[in-house]
């Protein structure tokens, strides 16, 4: 091998070392993400089965621990454990249906949120950690047709427009969506390491209220909603999440622009919309009246003006 080769042949390695050292550090986050997921879970459910105990004794509990770990052997393949599963759900009596199901239900939502908090947690990849956005500039930066004047001509013709809408269909009620939210911060708040072991004693009794709140909140309208009541859900996710999260991904976003490119935002730089059909929407709907129409529009005057 000539000395040229032996040097491209170095820097091939160097470069496959630095590659596979870079995917090995991915693999670490994504173990330290899945264990910490995992932790989280198992605390939930704990707590959970410790307010199920609380509140319908200790019987119901073991249905439950018995239904849960008899689907985990069967999942692994365990024939004789996929039959006692069976017999088991079978033999359920009517008082003990709704608890047991409503037991696992519960869990997974908070297996779900905290998931979703992991998901987008700090220490993940989430469209508001600002290495994103400074990252996404940095490769535009470096295509070689792309100027600092395109980019920022590309950036201030962005328009998007989100429509919100409602859908009688939609069967999760406003009360658990809060406790949820409630439980991601909590899940948050330990998540800091600095956090004092008094603080992390009075989250840990905070979290234990929400779900044992959770727990004896119907999940279930009783009633359908009304295209007010569409409204209204609306409403709230526009003050509880759009009114927060797209004022500070704007600031980030001119943030990263004026140190990445040396450009700020124009002041009536808009490139979020909203707009709804609730309270508008006569598609087969009956109940949506003019009347109806007028009672939304006067609710609406009053929420914050992040709809058009």
């Amino acid at each position: 091998m000539t000395w040229v080769g032996e040097r491209s042949q170095r820097r091939r390695s160097v470069k496959d070392a630095g590659q596979l050292q870079q995917r090995w550090g991915v693999w670490d986050h994504m173990n330290e993400q899945y264990s910490a997921l995992r932790s989280n879970v198992s605390m939930l459910g704990k707590v959970l089965g410790e307010t199920i105990k609380d509140a319908l004794g200790e019987h119901i509990l073991d249905r439950v621990e018995t239904i849960r770990k008899l689907s985990k052997s069967s999942r692994a393949g365990n024939e004789a454990n996929r039959q006692e599963l069976l017999t088991t759900l079978q033999n359920l009596s009517n008082d003990e249906l709704l608890p047991v199901a409503r037991a696992f239900s519960q869990f997974l939502n908070l297996a779900n949120t905290a998931e979703q908090y992991h998901s987008i947690s700090p220490k993940g990849e989430a469209a508001s950690n600002p290495e994103v956005i400074a990252r996404t500039l940095r490769k535009l930066k470096n295509q070689p047709d792309l100027n600092d004047a395109t980019i920022k001509k590309a950036v201030e013709s962005l328009s998007l427009e989100l429509v919100l809408t409602a859908h009688p269909t939609e069967i999760t009620r406003r009360t658990l969506i809060h406790k949820m939210g409630e439980i991601n911060n909590c899940l948050k708040q330990l998540d800091n390491t600095d956090i004092a072991d008094y603080e992390r004693h009075q989250v840990m009794r905070r979290l234990r209220q929400l779900i044992a709140q959770s727990w004896h909140t119907d999940e279930i309208r009783k009633q359908r909603p009304s295209p007010v009541d569409e409204a209204k859900w609306g409403f709230a996710v526009v003050e509880n999440s759009l009114w927060q999260g797209v004022p500070n991904y704007l600031r980030e976003l001119n943030e990263q622009l004026e140190e990445n490119l040396g450009y700020k935002l124009p002041v009536d730089f808009v490139p979020v919309r909203f707009t709804s059909w609730m309270g508008g929407d006569r598609d087969g709907n009956p109940n949506v009246t003019a009347d109806i129409t007028r009672h939304v529009l006067l609710l609406s005057a009053g929420k914050p003006p992040i709809c058009s």
